[in-house]
């Protein structure tokens, strides 16, 4: 019996302390219960796209093929060469082709921000300004934030964001 009493004994204190820990981890002190943080961000992104030259400077070629051509002057990029039939009443197949290269632009007039007349090279892509149209955006204290849609080229995004932090 001495030793069921030390067993329990021992239990017993073991059991407090668990409870003792346990009572720290689960009690909340009230000042902190209210500590709540809300917020809500409200967003509207619209954009129109520029206009854009994307231009690349062609270099020179030249390219010469053919059966039964005699060569008296071969061509080349700077003009084209003096050939003649090899060997007359035979077939022949003949094919030149000469591209010359883009001269090169060292300087352009820029004025309020805008190339009046952009130089062109031999391989060149344009793109055309959007077009606002009606684009708009708009906030609402009270609602969520709303866009209408412009013309081409244009981009509109809204956004609310709602955070709540509890025990923060």
């Amino acid at each position: 019996m001495v030793t069921l009493n030390t067993c329990s004994v021992y239990y017993s204190r073991k059991m407090k302390k668990v409870l003792l820990v346990l009572s720290t981890l689960f009690l909340v002190n009230p000042a902190g219960a209210a500590e709540i943080t809300s917020k809500i961000t409200d967003s509207v992104q619209l954009g129109v796209q520029g206009a854009a030259i994307q231009t690349e400077r062609v270099g020179a070629s030249y390219s010469v093929s053919g059966t039964n051509i005699d060569v008296t002057t071969l061509g080349g990029v700077g003009g084209a060469g003096s050939y003649g039939i090899d060997t007359n009443g035979q077939a022949f197949t003949f094919s030149e082709t000469q591209r010359a290269a883009d001269t090169a632009v060292t300087t352009q007039s820029v004025s309020g921000g805008v190339i009046a007349s952009p130089n062109l090279y031999g391989n060149s892509t344009t793109q055309l300004a959007g077009d606002k149209g009606s684009l708009a955006g708009s906030l609402s204290g009270t609602g969520v934030p709303s866009v209408t849609a412009g013309g081409p080229g244009t981009t509109a995004t809204a956004q609310r964001t709602i955070e709540l932090s509890v025990f923060k």
